[in-house]
């Protein structure tokens, strides 16, 4: 296994160095850049976007920005953020907290839901329980996450127990640590749910559709047959196999922990990285974009690493040679 890791990690490297290459080109390609949008200042001059050009060597040919670019990044430099007035490195440090807490509350939110209501579902297959939960599956794929987010800020405000938006109160700094916290949690209570809503409808349905057809192998009839108690049966032999599928979607997920959910960060007003990237990307400032593409893709190909050792742990079966 550790030598599958480290040669996972080496193909991962000339993979990041494409992704990077690809992006920083496509970043190119649309038209004007943030100087553009400065030169419709009147307050600065050309002769100030001119120097700034030089200095972050934009005035060169795409390439030669790449290599330039390339070669801060082996220094761990990350560049400068023209719309934010700040390293890129100190903008990611600030908000990466904020952003973490939100993203690992909904996936686990996420999954600690999703996996109970689909083994239950399976368990009272075309029962009434079963036909519920699909029904509220489809509801909740079908509902846009920012009309939801709407709903649940329009009922907070009027039962005014929930906090509208934010990550804390006005006078957080003069709380206890254990208030704190619980302060934390009911800002984190709305974002959570609505990041969390359409997850787990489809990780429901998933669910429920690998355990039924475990539950109709040949293997389960024999541990049956055998006189094995029900519950064994379908919570050790079958959703031992049930949840492989899951594992790799688990992978996919982890992807998502530093992008969260942009709108819904906007919407509630979470000081996250999420709403950071999307302001890059409309204002085409470039470092900011390609250090969030960076981080994006270590986390991509990680979970799907993390994914397969998760994998190779969960079922005997799989090796990796």
């Amino acid at each position: 296994m550790s030598n599958y890791i480290l040669r996972r990690i080496l193909i991962s490297i000339p993979l990041l160095f494409v992704i990077s290459l690809m992006t920083f080109m496509f970043i190119q390609l649309a038209p004007g850049n943030f100087f553009d949008t400065l030169r419709l200042e009147p307050q600065i001059s050309e002769e100030t976007i001119i120097n700034y050009e030089k200095l972050y060597h934009l005035d060169k040919p795409a390439i030669v920005q790449y290599l330039f670019w390339l070669n801060n990044l082996l220094r761990f430099d990350l560049g400068y953020s023209f719309f934010y007035n700040s390293p890129v490195s100190k903008i990611i440090l600030n908000r990466i907290f904020n952003t973490l807490i939100l993203s690992v509350s909904a996936l686990i939110f996420t999954w600690s839901v999703a996996l109970p209501l689909g083994i239950l579902a399976a368990v009272n297959h075309n029962r009434f329980i079963d036909k519920f939960f699909q029904f509220l599956s489809f509801l909740s794929l079908s509902m846009p996450n920012f009309f939801l987010a709407m709903i649940l800020l329009f009922l907070a405000s009027n039962l005014r127990i929930i906090p509208l938006g934010g990550m804390h109160s006005a006078n957080f700094d003069s709380f206890s640590a254990p208030a704190k916290a619980l302060d934390i949690l009911k800002h984190l209570l709305i974002p959570t749910i609505v990041i969390s809503f359409a997850a787990i409808a489809s990780l429901q349905r998933i669910m429920r559709g690998n355990l039924l057809e475990n539950l109709r192998q040949q293997y389960i009839l024999a541990a049956r047959a055998k006189g094995l108690p029900e519950r064994r049966v379908i919570y050790v032999h079958a959703l031992r196999n049930a949840i492989n599928p899951l594992v790799t979607i688990f992978g996919y997920h982890l992807s998502d922990l530093l992008s969260g959910e942009a709108l819904i960060e906007i919407i509630c007003n979470w000081p996250g990285l999420g709403s950071v990237m999307l302001t890059a990307v409309r204002a085409q400032d470039i470092y900011l974009v390609m250090a969030s593409m960076l981080m994006g893709g270590i986390l991509l190909l990680g979970g799907n690493l993390i994914s397969d050792c998760l994998l190779a742990w969960f079922d005997p079966r799989i090796r990796y040679d």
